[in-house]
């Protein structure tokens, strides 16, 4: 019967020993997130699991290993080493301690073993604020570079040379990190060196040392590596050593480690250790390329207790990776791949891109088009080979953006830098960020639950009738519009969107886009004063094409006078979003805000011939009370859950709400709106109108031709 090998992770880096294990004649168990993996495809037994999720790893593993008992786990290129080591140490196979490994793997605690084994390594301290981020900036000395704790690839990796990038770099950092546990530390200046070992008994092999070529500062964006090393051999006999020495201080005893280890004017130093073989092309590539070992199944046979076999070069060649940079831009044509492959001395070429895709400037070693994989007898020959390939290879990119959906969520991905991952589904459940921030408050339920109620109601369809053309148009206040949907009022773009774009040209952009599509924006006021001075310029910029929403300030006067500055602006309608009572960053900016009573609504709304609107009524009666202090319209709102959790949906009270105050006062809806059909969902419960304050997937278009039926 077959041994059975379980490996973490099915991406590119780990279908070489994918396919050696298949060729050493095991059963081989692949997991990954992605059913459609690359590595998946190759697997005896796929199993989806993310490399990340170590308690559903443990729990498959268990389960497989009572039908297929399983021999060893590894894995080569990623950072599932505690994973690993949680499979090993739950079935008893050759590994790590998951202590060691977790320290392999956390950049915080990795140093705190090499400061207590005295391992030559930068000065640090943790960060968890921004608060944090100054004073150890300030303790350390400059320049420093800022990093997440828990992640690989040069993700949020950033060099600060003075106090004025150190809240970007931070921003940039924390969006990097599952955890928010960051790291500052001393630069090391030098050359830095990439360098794989096999551990077997406690011996530790050193079986390759590379130079990495760093680019794109601040970050740290390796743009290929080189084997063998140019350096001095003093010099790589220090790094060497320190590798050693930091394997040990990890208490890594069997496996493989993965160092990078920069060479200063002081010596070599860690940057860090991995508790697995390289990834980046190294161990699987460019290394058996230069000295015919293959190290993947050197890295099969120690995972299952036996000897690696020989470790010692067979030739010596010069074997290098170049990755593919370029321009930004939408890739509108690639040509010449077939013919750059036939270079002689290029082994492989791998493209991370294809034609449409959206193509940025990288600050981290996972957002480059590609990479290639090039041998020779000499750096120089090995180098003209490249240089070849990518004459050949032709990677056209438009700096004309095209508008579609896809170019639009890949640029603000960019633009947000993962404080929004402009998710497929806005609803709360891919990612659940806070306030400030783009989602909801407390556990996110009241967020979550606007988009659970709206999928309660469903379509049914009447297709026998005569045909017609839909009239989507609406009608608010006098002022026709082509459709029922407005933009919600949305501030705090550099609070709550990481300063993707400057509050102004925010309102401006809604306000005349709504205007040129044949709707109309509402803008918002904020916990800061003069905020909603903002939204009027905009309004004002368009000659009063937008509607004002403003915070129940305790003082009547600073809401009476914001509405007269509505006035003045051209406004069309005026109102409060009464909910705001409770808004968390009011209270953070320490601005006094209170409930109203129908009298004190009704002194606001005697101010002014502005049409009055109430937003976040949330049941009948205050629908009620709101006719009764003389409201012309009121927005059924949770105001996005960002205000109190727990609460229900928008659209689990609208009936109840419609069924109060019927017709006597145009009634308004958000709340989890992001299609044409939530709209005449909305429509047909009773709403007159529905405003969104995100990405409406599908648009008017399909409300049109639900509106039809």
């Amino acid at each position: 019967m077959k041994k059975t090998i379980m490996i973490i992770g099915g991406g590119l880096l780990q279908t070489p020993v994918i396919t050696t294990a298949k060729k050493m004649g095991y059963q081989v168990i692949v997991t990954d997130y992605n059913p459609d993996a690359i590595g998946m495809k190759d697997a005896d037994i796929p199993i989806v699991m993310s490399t990340r999720d170590i308690q559903g790893s443990v729990r498959v593993a268990k389960r497989q290993n009572e039908i297929t008992p399983i021999s060893g786990v590894l894995t080569v290129g990623t950072d599932a080493s505690m994973t690993v080591a949680a499979v090993a140490n739950a079935l008893d196979l050759p590994g790590i301690k998951f202590e060691d490994a977790e320290a392999a793997t956390n950049k915080l605690k990795m140093r705190m073993r090499f400061k207590e084994h005295n391992i030559p390594s930068p000065a640090f301290l943790p960060v968890w604020t921004l608060s944090d981020a100054k004073k150890g900036c300030k303790i350390l000395g400059f320049p420093v570079v800022m990093k997440p704790s828990d992640n690989m690839g040069a993700r949020g990796v950033m060099r600060i040379d003075n106090a004025n990038q150190v809240a970007d770099a931070f921003k940039f950092a924390k969006s990097a990190s599952p955890s928010g546990e960051l790291i500052v530390e001393q630069f090391m200046d030098g050359p830095e060196l990439s360098i794989d070992a096999i551990i077997f008994n406690e011996e530790i092999t050193i079986t390759g040392v590379a130079d990495r070529i760093i680019e794109y500062p601040p970050n740290f964006v390796e743009t290929g590596h080189t084997m063998p090393s140019h350096l001095k051999i003093e010099m790589l006999e220090d790094a060497c050593d320190v590798m050693r020495r930091g394997i040990k201080a990890l208490g890594l005893t069997t496996g493989a480690a993965k160092g990078d280890i920069k060479v200063t004017k002081s010596g070599a130093m860690i940057g860090e250790i991995a508790a697995r073989l390289s990834g980046g092309f190294m161990s699987a590539y460019t290394y058996p390329l230069s000295t015919g070992v293959d190290l993947m199944k050197a890295m099969i046979e120690v995972s299952l207790g036996h000897e690696p076999g020989n470790l010692e070069p067979v030739f010596n060649k010069v074997a290098i990776e170049r990755a593919i940079i370029c321009r930004p831009g939408v890739v509108k044509k690639i040509t010449g791949l077939e013919e750059a492959l036939k270079v002689p001395g290029i082994e492989e070429i791998f493209l991370n891109i294809k034609e449409g895709d959206t193509v940025v400037k990288p600050t981290s070693n996972v957002e480059k088009s590609g990479n290639i994989i090039a041998v020779g007898d000499t750096l120089k020959q090995a180098e003209a080979s490249v240089k070849q390939c990518m004459e050949l290879l032709k990677i056209e990119t438009s700096e004309d953006i095209e508008i579609s959906m896809k170019t639009i969520n890949a640029l603000a991905r960019e633009k947000f830098k993962k404080i929004c991952y402009v998710c497929k589904s806005c609803d709360g459940y891919e990612c659940a960020s806070g306030v400030p921030g783009m989602g909801g408050t407390g556990t996110g339920d009241s967020f979550r639950r606007n988009a659970d109620a709206l999928k309660q109601f469903k379509v049914i369809t009447t297709l026998i009738h005569e045909g017609v053309v839909p009239d989507t148009s609406a009608e608010i206040f006098g002022h026709k519009i082509s459709f029922p949907v407005m933009a919600a009022p949305i501030t705090g773009s550099v609070t709550n969107m990481n300063g993707a774009i400057e509050e102004l040209d925010y309102n401006i952009a809604v306000v005349k886009g709504c205007k040129n599509s044949g709707t109309i924006a509402f803008v918002g006021d904020g916990a800061t004063p003069d905020k909603y001075k903002i939204g009027l310029e905009a309004i004002e910029k368009e000659n009063g094409w937008g509607i004002p929403i403003f915070k129940p300030r305790k003082d009547n006067n600073e809401i009476i006078m914001r509405i007269k500055a509505a006035e003045k602006a051209g406004a069309i309608a005026a109102g409060i979003d009464i909910d705001a009572v409770v808004f968390k960053t009011m209270a953070m900016k320490n601005q006094e805000v209170a409930a109203k009573s129908v009298s004190e609504l009704m002194e606001i709304k005697s101010s002014t011939k502005l049409p009055f609107i109430l937003k976040g009524i949330m049941n009948p009666r205050d629908a009620e009370m709101a006719c009764k202090a003389g409201a012309d319209a009121i927005i059924v709102s949770n105001h996005g859950g960002r205000v109190l959790d727990q609460m229900p949906g928008s659209m689990d009270v609208l009936e109840e709400i419609v069924a109060a105050v019927g017709k006597s006062i145009t009634i308004m809806i958000d709340g989890g709106f992001r299609d044409g059909v939530d709209v005449l969902k909305a429509i047909a419960l009773g709403a007159d109108l529905v405003l969104i304050g995100r990405e409406c997937e599908r648009g008017e278009s399909k409300f049109s031709n639900y509106c039809a039926t």
